[in-house]
């Protein structure tokens, strides 16, 4: 059994540990999560550059990367610019390597990469959950489906990932958290137990040797992933709901749960737009860690850095609409349903998925 698949196991028991272990750390301030000299030997000077994921890099999301920017900047007094990105890779290569000072939304996978590649990539905050605590911070990993196609993912009267096998599949890419990780990881761990896919392992998905799906797509960003789904490209797509959320609203059923249908907003951006009251179903939901913002301290000072996690961990930033919107608000990074803002504490929260990778015992 190679080491992929056995630690598949702990990837979906981070399902049952995820809450449990949200409150590690939690009593960290800013000081503490940036420990150690940062600071450089001059002041930098110049813009701090942040690099964002494909997802976050379409048009919809300018007016909130402007507000971040300027959050930055008022934190700092330096003008920012952004880098924008068409893959995963090169925005982990870029704060890796120090072209960009901040990766802003990332998955918890890429940001693990990024500090084996790098161990001085830091960690700056993440977003909690409702309760304005790490206890519920995460998000929704969905296997989903078109609603028309929906009823051949049952066994039994019931949603399964059974039928996906032979399908037209849809990462996002191999770096995303909730786009591949996690998903492949249960596919491999449920499929695992049967006598046909007992030694299942990552190569049988997506590698040279893979014959689970009749075809794999990587649509780059979980944009392009449920639209390859709602167009009819592929028979199923796993993206995350926090990305799909400004160009879905839930039609049916209870939101993040199986079952749950969903409809493409008449309003929606392009590419959505052609597909405007396209309708799809979600046949499994996982729980995701939330993603961290990153830094890179090469071209940052400590204290830039502690003023950055201080301004975004405020009560302005988790009152902006921009960081939290109500619904049918402005477009923004993630939804105000009770007291969701940012939030600090050591990386270590991001053990478990660690373990997951093999990077720790």
């Amino acid at each position: 059994m190679q080491r992929r698949k056995l630690l598949v196991v702990v990837a979906v028991a981070l399902l049952a540990a995820i809450v449990s272990f949200a409150v590690v750390g939690c009593g960290n301030d800013a000081n503490e999560s940036t420990e150690g000299d940062t600071s450089t030997a001059s002041k930098p000077s110049g813009p701090i550059t942040i690099v964002w994921y494909p997802n976050e890099s379409s048009a919809d999301y300018e007016p909130v990367r402007d507000e971040f920017a300027r959050f930055v900047t008022k934190a700092t007094g330096r003008p920012v610019e952004h880098r924008l990105t068409t893959d995963y890779v090169i925005a982990l290569e870029a704060l890796g390597s120090g072209a960009a000072d901040i990766g802003a939304m990332m998955g918890a996978v890429g940001f693990i990469e990024v500090q084996v590649r790098n161990p001085e990539v830091g960690f700056l905050f993440t977003n909690t959950g409702p309760s304005g605590t790490l206890e519920d911070a995460v998000y929704y990993s969905w296997m989903i489906v078109p609603e028309d196609e929906a009823d051949n993912y049952k066994v039994n009267g019931e949603f399964s990932i059974d039928p996906i096998e032979g399908k037209r599949m849809s990462f996002v890419s191999n770096s995303s958290t909730s786009g591949f990780v996690i998903p492949s990881a249960a596919i491999i761990n449920h499929f695992g137990e049967t006598a046909k896919w007992a030694d299942i392992d990552e190569d049988d998905l997506i590698g040279p040797s893979g014959d689970f799906f009749s075809e794999v797509l990587f649509g780059q960003s979980h944009q392009g992933t449920g639209f390859n789904v709602i167009s009819g490209r592929a028979d199923v797509g796993t993206v995350a709901d926090i990305l799909m959320n400004p160009y879905l609203e839930l039609v049916e059923g209870e939101r993040n749960s199986v079952g749950a249908v969903y409809e493409v907003r008449a309003d929606a951006d392009a590419p959505f737009d052609t597909v405007a009251g396209k309708r799809i179903v979600i046949i499994e939901s996982i729980p995701v860690f939330n993603g961290p913002y990153a830094y890179n301290p090469s071209n940052l000072t400590r204290e830039e850095i502690n003023a950055i996690i201080e301004i975004f961990t405020s009560d302005e930033a988790a009152n902006n609409p921009h960081f939290f919107s109500r619904e049918d608000g402005a477009t923004a990074f993630y939804s105000k349903t009770e007291n969701e803002r940012f939030i600090t504490t050591d990386d270590s929260w991001y053990d478990p998925v660690r373990r997951m990778m093999g990077i720790i015992d």
